[in-house]
């Protein structure tokens, strides 16, 4: 494959996973790894394990963060980023002109809040924290543990998630 077309298809693959991503970055992971790792094997499942923390952990949307740690991955050129971070933010550009344009005429319409979206929104989402649930991720019963107290205090005792994810770290440090 010459690089042209690897950029091509790091275009066509992200604009894609922008296109259908409903639900924002972290219902889109799913649709992320298996066109990146499975499909293209642009990069290992354990690339796209840490390429998910670190986006998690530095500023900015994770769908954004992650095509531009992918786009750099898969290149070594931070024109693979560039092409990747505005290949997954276009079709979102371009459907929200379109939605905003529209949106007055429509605005007492049932339908237009698209309220039957909230449960695919809540599928992507769960598929995506199954896909992290690898063997990259939960390698012995300690990390089970740490992962169990963190869902556990931030889902029934509202703890700031920031905090959790601080915290799991400093644990997971020191455990392992």
């Amino acid at each position: 494959m010459s690089e042209l077309d690897l950029y091509i298809n790091l275009f066509i693959t992200f604009f894609k996973i922008g296109l259908f991503g409903f639900g924002g970055g972290y219902a889109m992971l799913s649709l992320i790894q298996h066109d990146v790792v499975e499909t293209h094997n642009w990069i290992s499942v354990a690339d796209f394990t840490d390429i998910v923390a670190i986006s998690q952990s530095t500023p900015g949307p994770i769908a954004f963060n992650t095509a531009t740690y992918i786009g750099y991955t898969a290149t070594g050129s931070i024109w693979g980023s560039a092409i990747c971070t505005i290949a997954v933010s276009l079709p979102s550009l371009i459907i929200m002109i379109t939605i905003s344009k529209f949106f007055f005429m429509f605005r007492d319409n049932k339908y237009v809040a698209m309220q039957g979206l909230k449960i695919t929104v809540l599928g992507l989402i769960g598929a995506a924290a199954l896909l992290l649930m690898n063997k990259q991720n939960f390698v012995d019963y300690k990390s089970y543990i740490i992962f169990a107290i963190a869902f556990i205090a931030t889902f029934k005792f509202k703890m700031d998630p920031i905090l959790m994810i601080i915290a799991a770290g400093v644990v997971g440090y020191l455990l392992y």
